[in-house]
């Protein structure tokens, strides 16, 4: 009997032993991939001369990297393309809202005419697989021809007229550091008609780019959501510091982008 009992309890011991939890050392653990931030990221910018072309074209190159070396080759579209580069002169007088092309590996291409010599802001906006979007800029030297810098002068009228359309920018208040909003009225400039048909322009009614006098600061703003096709067009935004910037509204009419700028003062 004594047996029996014996060996009933040692049944009953394993039993609980098969049954009772697993400890925490024994766990399976899922480990979640960190998002890749942006300190984290670098971009190798390449400026060639295109030999093919006669036309002064360079070709630009970016590789873009963590900073292990290891190539991002993964990226999502951000506002319908994978990376917009915008391309401006020391100056200011010169912009362009280009956009490579991937060519797989973490390298982008886009051939560029620049204007004369001289130094350029060159800015790249895009958003790797498992990161935010992110931010990185260069200035690049451009061999050739150089000519006068056109001076920056801050606008005292608002009003601007390009392809036939006038273009005028409201801003409700000149502050740094301060959330401002930026309206633009769009009107034919020979009938003074509203312009109500513009088309989505990178799935919004239209983009603006602002960049300070230095070319240290750049900010990228979109605009919000349902506006519909016009004669409006509003944008908020925040300037991280006084001083002067200039500003790059870009719209889309009859398939045709058309930029008009301005140059601002922040106290």
């Amino acid at each position: 009997m004594s047996k029996l009992f014996c060996v009933l309890c040692i049944l009953i011991l394993l039993l609980s032993a098969c049954g009772a939890p697993q400890s925490w050392e024994e766990e399976q653990v899922t480990v979640m991939n960190q998002p890749l931030l942006s300190d984290e990221v670098n971009v190798n910018w390449t400026l060639e001369d295109d030999q093919a072309s006669t036309t002064g074209e360079k070709l630009i190159r970016l590789e873009i990297e963590k900073k292990n070396g290891e190539r991002i080759d993964q990226f999502e579209i951000n506002h319908e393309k994978l990376l917009h580069l915008i391309i401006i002169s020391r100056d200011l007088s010169y912009f362009n809202h280009v956009h490579p092309e991937y060519k797989g590996n973490g390298v982008f291409e886009i051939r560029n005419v620049f204007p004369m010599g001289g130094d350029y802001r060159l800015i790249a906006d895009f958003k790797p697989s498992n990161a935010s979007a992110m931010t990185k800029t260069t200035w690049l030297k451009v061999e050739g021809d150089q000519v006068q810098p056109v001076p920056v002068v801050v606008d005292d009228n608002f009003v601007k007229v390009v392809d036939g359309k006038q273009v005028l920018l409201s801003i409700d208040k000149l502050a740094a550091k301060e959330e401002i909003t930026m309206k633009f009225t769009i009107t034919d400039a020979v009938t003074g008609e509203p312009i109500i048909d513009l088309e989505p322009y990178l799935g919004a009614i239209g983009h603006v780019v602002i960049l300070s006098e230095d070319g240290e600061k750049y900010v990228h703003v979109h605009a919000e959501e349902g506006q519909g096709s016009g004669p409006e067009a509003s944008f908020e935004t925040t300037l991280p510091r006084s001083g002067i910037y200039k500003i790059w509204g870009q719209f889309q009419r009859d398939h045709q982008v058309f930029t008009v700028s301005y140059v601002i003062n922040v106290p």
